[in-house]
């Protein structure tokens, strides 16, 4: 079991860039992909991003595609990150860090990531 810490969040204005981190404990990424999710009120858990597995590309969410970049500090494989760039208020959430494993890469429900984190609220003003 992984435990999962995020970073990051805040109170930003429309078109700001925000850098989320995901700190891992226990098992380290090495043998699972980190991915983020978030959940803005009233609405279910969403897919964001998840790291590549072997040669493959990140995944991303078509409406962050473009202006959101998933990296992995491979140097200890403990942290993920989360660069966030020209945010909109539509970006308003709570966002989770998990892990899926690595035979499961393509599939982003939220039922094949497990070990998640308590999130971190980024909220974008107009």
């Amino acid at each position: 079991q992984v435990h999962l810490v995020e970073s990051g969040g805040g109170f930003v204005q429309a078109g700001d860039s925000v850098r989320l981190s995901c700190v891992a404990s226990g098992r380290i990424f090495s043998d699972s992909l980190p991915g983020w999710f978030r959940q803005a009120p009233g609405k279910e858990r969403e897919f964001v991003a998840v790291i590549g597995w072997r040669d493959a590309s990140p995944l991303y969410a078509d409406s962050v595609k473009g202006r959101f970049t998933i990296s992995r500090d491979d140097a200890n494989n403990t942290v993920v990150y989360l660069q966030m760039n020209n945010l909109k208020p539509e970006d308003t959430a709570l966002y989770y860090c998990s892990t899926t494993s690595c035979s499961r890469f393509g599939s982003t429900s939220s039922l094949d990531f497990g070990s998640w984190g308590q999130g971190t609220q980024v909220t974008v003003s107009s």
